[in-house]
Order: structure tokens, then C-alpha cells, then sequence
């Protein structure tokens, strides 16, 4: 089993890239599963379009306990496995401790052993790294950490950050870097920019996505791109997308 955390500022279109690379490795012949780790419990949405998934947290609230583990999981496109950790209700309690409590949840559950999947990718906000937003990469959840980035100064910020914290790690057997992947939002001198902050963390840009509309079009239908325009240009970079990753990470791609 493959464990990705994948980091990266709110709003960089982590989650949107996670789930299209979720479903081209589904399409691979793949088991893979997404957890949703930012408290607005939207990482999977596109996922399962219409269906309402009911966060491991809300869970806790409602039922203490008295839950099976089908309650928290759905499967989506692609029999994508997908969960929603879900935050503490506004202004109660603290999101990162929430997210610890979800996949100690997970675990204590069986969803793991159940699902048996070959790919586990955690959507993890990147904006704070620390307490348990920092949990995937330092309790053995995760193998690789991946950060999403742009040319965006505030993004490349970010990106410095979280890998910051996956060296502070790096003496401990915890998750390692496994590289960036460059999202185009079209500023000047964006590739340049990326390819100096690998540098700067020692890392790699293991994939690229181009800006374009064919995104936006399908998150207007709830869809991810796969589903949507599955013989879109677009669709085809997340395809590429999925094996880079896989590769990087040593996992074999010949399937």
C-alpha cells in the first residue's frame, strides 16, 4: 500500500488535482482511496456529485461510537474510496486535533484492512503546518509527502513551509518528500520560479498540470475531469500526472 500525503496552499486546486489523479489511477486498475483532511470537507466532492458524505467527525458527534465503517466512506468514480475527516463545528475545538481523531477513527474501524487499497492519498491543507495538520506526515500515515504548487508567491511560501516541516522529520522514519508538482496559474517567470524552490528544499517537479478551462467546466458539473471530458486534453495530463507520481514514489506503473 502507496501513502501520499498531498500538501498545498488553500485554493491552489489541490483537491481538484487529487481527485482526477485519484480517479486516472482507479483507471489504471488501481484500489485507491482519498481521505479529506481540510476541515471544509470538500476534497472528495467531485468524486461522488450528489451524494452527501457524512465527515468521520460528524459521526463522532452524532454517535459516539455507534457507527460501522461503511457510514464513513463512499465510493465514487472509479470505486475511489473516499472519506471526509471533517473539523470541529465553527469556533469549537481545534481542526488539527480533529483530523487526528478521524484517522485514529479510520484505524480503529478496520477501513484500512477492509479496503485493502493499493493507493491512500490524504488531502491535507497546507496553509498550517502543525499539530495535527502535520499528523499524515509524522505518525506513519504516509509514505511521500507531495506539495502542489504554483509560480504564486504566497503558494511557493507555503510550499517552503511544509517542506520545512517533512525535514524536521526526516531523522524520525517519517513520510520523506517526494516531490512537487507545478500547477500553472500562468504568472511571470512561473516555471522558473518552481524550478528555484526545488532547489531551495532539494526536491524535484515530478509533474505538471496547464491551466485550463476544460477544469473549470467540470467543476461547473460537480464532475472531475476523467468523468467529464474523459478524452479531453486535460484529462490526458492527469493520466500522465498519476504515472509520474507513481513512479516517483517507486510504485510499479506497468499495470
Amino acid at each position: 500500500m502507496l501513502k501520499l500525503a498531498v500538501y498545498g496552499k488553500g485554493g491552489i486546486g489541490k483537491s481538484t488535482t487529487i481527485s482526477n489523479m485519484a480517479a486516472a489511477m482507479s483507471e489504471m486498475g488501481l484500489r485507491v482511496m482519498q481521505i479529506g483532511c481540510d476541515p471544509k470537507a470538500d476534497s472528495t466532492a467531485a468524486l461522488h456529485p450528489g451524494v452527501k458524505l457524512t465527515t468521520v467527525l460528524d459521526l463522532v458527534r452524532q454517535r459516539k461510537d455507534d457507527f460501522t465503517m461503511e457510514d464513513m466512506v463512499c465510493q465514487g468514480f472509479g470505486d475511489v474510496v473516499c472519506v471526509e475527516a471533517g473539523g470541529p463545528a465553527p469556533g469549537q475545538g481545534c481542526a488539527g486535533r480533529g483530523i487526528i481523531a478521524a484517522l485514529e477513527k479510520l484505524e480503529s474501524k478496520g477501513v484500512y484492512a477492509a479496503y485493502k487499497p493499493d493507493v491512500v492519498i490524504y488531502d491535507v491543507l497546507g496553509d498550517v503546518v502543525c499539530g495535527g495538520f502535520s499528523s499524515p506526515m509524522r505518525d506513519g500515515y504516509a509514505d511521500f509527502v507531495l506539495i502542489v504548487t504554483s509560480g504564486e508567491n504566497m503558494a511557493i511560501y507555503a510550499a517552503a513551509n511544509i517542506a520545512m516541516a517533512v525535514a524536521h522529520f526526516k531523522d524520525r522514519g517519517y513520510a520523506q518528500l517526494g516531490g512537487v508538482i507545478l500547477n500553472r496559474r500562468n504568472v511571470k517567470n512561473e516555471d522558473a520560479k518552481v524550478a528555484e524552490l526545488c532547489s531551495d528544499i532539494e526536491s524535484r517537479i515530478i509533474g505538471t498540470l496547464n491551466r485550463s478551462e476544460t477544469v473549470q467546466d467540470a467543476e461547473e458539473l460537480g464532475k472531475t475531469v476523467l468523468e467529464a471530458f474523459p478524452d479531453s486534453e486535460m484529462a490526458g495530463e492527469y493520466r500522465t500526472l498519476a504515472r509520474q507520481v507513481l513512479a516517483a514514489c517507486g510504485k510499479d506503473v506497468s499495470c
